[in-house]
């Protein structure tokens, strides 16, 4: 039997590591009522200038599709952790606010997914945190 490439094991080792943090901060994050997508989600408009994207962005931001994204969002917003806004300018173009409610939630899990993530990744140290952090970055 031959030995797999690097590449392939390099795939199948981030592939364990994807699950592993579904499993670890997912759990952590729970607590909250919330998932990882969801997470990301809350994320992506917490840091963004006005709090405010097109859903098309959100969606290229945290890698679903524009279905993907609304179904997403969809519980979000029946629980008043995103609203919804069309465009004035163009009806075509829908956005999405992170709500006060949304803003408290996610300030409130962010610490969860802290301390999570740093234990996930408690056997490296700062500088291995570091190199991996920009070997993931090259990647994009």
């Amino acid at each position: 039997m031959m030995a797999e490439p690097i590449v392939e094991q390099l795939v199948i080792e981030l592939g364990n590591l994807q699950a592993r943090i579904q499993k670890k901060v997912g759990s952590a994050l729970s607590v909250h009522g919330l998932g990882l997508s969801d997470y990301f989600v809350l994320n992506q408009l917490y840091v963004a200038p006005t709090q405010t994207m097109r859903r098309h962005d959100l969606a290229e931001l945290v890698g679903l599709s524009p279905s993907g994204i609304t179904r997403l969002l969809l519980p979000l917003e029946k629980i008043g952790l995103v609203e919804k806004e069309t465009n004035p300018r163009d009806a075509r173009v829908s956005l999405v606010i992170l709500s006060a409610a949304g803003k408290q939630l996610y300030e409130d899990a962010r610490l969860s997914f802290a301390e999570a993530s740093s234990q996930l990744f408690k056997s490296l140290n700062a500088e291995q945190q570091n190199n991996l952090l920009a070997m993931l970055q090259a990647l994009r």
